[in-house]
């Protein structure tokens, strides 16, 4: 059931937390608008009940106060023409001006407020900041996965100043949080987690808690070559982590003990250099000659990997299976999400979490043939470490 759904916003003034942190190229022309996209079926549907939209979001990592370079500003044309409505702007997203504009809003009107990270109080989760944004609108909408695990004052903090008939998710949040609710508890079995990307650090935490959830894990990037050393094998001069061999260690004992099926991939695609004019060969993933990187997943890899995902029910993916930015390496992270795409058209449930396997899917065409592409990598990463997401909290929990 969608709260946000059932919810008549006639005649109410809808506070929304977006997340329109989108890439800008020199002359502030949006090179990405997948963020801003991903907000417009929830602004569409407050303004066709009758109800008027104030914007907020960050954007850019602004150091000291207000800068032309993060100004907000310069989303309102693309924001506009999204939307089919001309949007209003307000030049600050507290005092006279915000309050001014967010008091004069009509039904079917949208304000965008500029840049909430031009106050320090916004990323400390300040109160009294979070208190003064609260009194622009009547309803609280929080639209903004990509952002719910921070405690900042206006994806957490300042839903306490709504009660809890008037707080709530926007359509983004809700397919986010509902698929990965789906993924995490009610994962229907066999559940395979691909988990891909350069560093063992990075994906300790996750994998862990997939340990007592998954059937299968299968790992791939260059974080696989630490499980190989840790194992006893030659890796040439591929990515390890030298401080994580007893990590990799651990986890396969951990995997064997619960009857998790660990996949590593059983073959590379070597070079000489990082690089893409280098050298090429293949090799056994544990027998890389010196001098020699892993560099993507090799064929035998490819087929073992996409037969696991082709009897999955259930599938998560984070992280690719090579430098799929450069050509010569990018078949093995292609093969995956192919083999992602043909098992959810055979009624598997896929959702793709995580920036560099979203850039991936959307890369190779795929995204619009798994279940679900998760606009929050951080976000994401952290639920399924198990950790709580204040702004998700901040609403689930009141």
């Amino acid at each position: 059931m969608s709260k946000f759904q059932d919810f008549n916003f006639k005649g109410k003034k809808a506070l929304i937390r977006v997340d329109f942190n989108v890439p800008l190229d020199k002359a502030y022309n949006i090179t990405d608008d997948t963020r801003i996209r991903a907000a417009v079926p929830t602004i569409k549907k407050i303004l066709k009940d009758g109800g008027s939209a104030i914007l907020m979001s960050h954007f850019g990592r602004p150091k000291e106060g207000p800068a032309e370079k993060y100004s907000l500003k310069h989303l309102l044309g693309r924001v506009s023409e999204l939307l089919g409505t001309e949007v209003e702007f307000a030049n600050d997203c507290i005092g006279e001006e915000a309050v001014e504009k967010a008091k004069a809003l009509q039904p079917g009107q949208v304000l965008l407020l500029e840049n909430l990270r031009f106050y320090k109080e916004e990323e400390k989760g300040d109160e009294g900041f979070a208190e003064k944004l609260s009194k622009l609108g009547d309803v609280y909408v929080n639209d903004a996965f990509g952002t719910a695990h921070r405690a900042h004052a206006s994806t957490a903090v300042i839903a306490k100043f709504f009660s809890r008939e008037n707080k709530m998710f926007g359509l983004l949040m809700e397919g986010e949080v509902s698929s990965a609710e789906k993924v995490l508890h009610s994962a229907e079995k066999p559940f395979t987690a691909i988990i891909g990307g350069a560093k063992v650090s990075d994906k300790i935490l996750i994998i862990e808690n997939l340990l007592e959830r998954a059937t299968d894990i299968i790992i791939g990037g260059g974080m696989a070559y630490t499980f190989f050393k840790a194992m006893g094998g030659q890796i040439g001069k591929s990515l390890v982590e030298e401080d994580r061999l007893d990590t990799a260690k651990d986890l396969l004992k951990k995997a064997e003990a619960k009857g998790v099926s660990i996949h590593l991939p059983s073959d590379s695609i070597i070079a000489d250099k990082f690089a893409e004019d280098a050298e090429i060969s293949s090799a056994l993933s544990n027998t890389i000659p010196d001098g020699w990187m892993g560099l993507d997943i090799g064929q035998m890899a490819c087929e073992m990997f996409t037969k696991v995902i082709l009897d999955s029910k259930t599938i998560l993916w984070n992280g690719p299976m090579g430098v799929f930015e450069m050509q010569k390496f990018q078949h093995g992270t292609k093969c995956v999400a192919q083999a992602i795409a043909e098992a959810t058209e055979k009624g598997a449930f896929s959702l793709i979490g995580g920036g560099d396997s979203v850039s991936a899917i959307n890369q190779f065409g795929f995204a619009d043939k798994v279940s679900y592409v998760s606009t929050g990598g951080g976000a994401m990463l952290e639920y399924f470490e198990g950790k709580e997401l204040p702004g998700i909290a901040a609403i689930k929990n009141a």
